[in-house]
């Protein structure tokens, strides 16, 4: 019943790409699934749960520059623009709209497949309005 969804959205918070993981798989298998669907752009704000070297390399061989806090534990500390990480609010502005929709807010749907597609049915919504 514990779920945990990756997402992709673009700059005016409308989702792009989803990817949907079992709630204690760490968040590497999520941004390995999504880094080869990355769209061409400039940035890419994502949390710290996303921080790890060999996601910033594929990122930069993409041409594209992350803006990801290190985490605590983290020996060498990276440095990224925290004026610009002040607009991941946008992601969380999707995601809660995702969960304006009863049935993604309160996870009646116990097989995942039917979770995720009642998920891409609120996201195909959310793109067009």
């Amino acid at each position: 019943m514990n779920t945990k969804l990756h997402a992709i959205c673009d700059s005016q918070g409308r989702p792009i790409d989803l990817f949907l993981t079992a709630g204690p798989v760490s968040d590497y298998i999520g941004a390995r699934a999504l880094v080869s669907g990355l769209p061409n752009v400039k940035w890419l704000l994502g949390d710290r749960g996303y921080d790890a070297d060999w996601f910033r390399e594929a990122l930069q061989d993409k041409k594209i520059r992350p803006c990801i806090p290190g985490r605590k534990k983290r020996k060498t500390p990276v440095r990224y623009d925290k004026r610009r990480y002040k607009r991941r609010n946008r992601i969380e502005i999707m995601f809660g709209r995702l969960k304006d929709w009863r049935r993604v807010a309160t996870r009646y749907d116990r097989c995942p497949q039917t979770f995720f597609s009642a998920i891409a049915l609120a996201a195909t919504v959310i793109f067009w309005l």
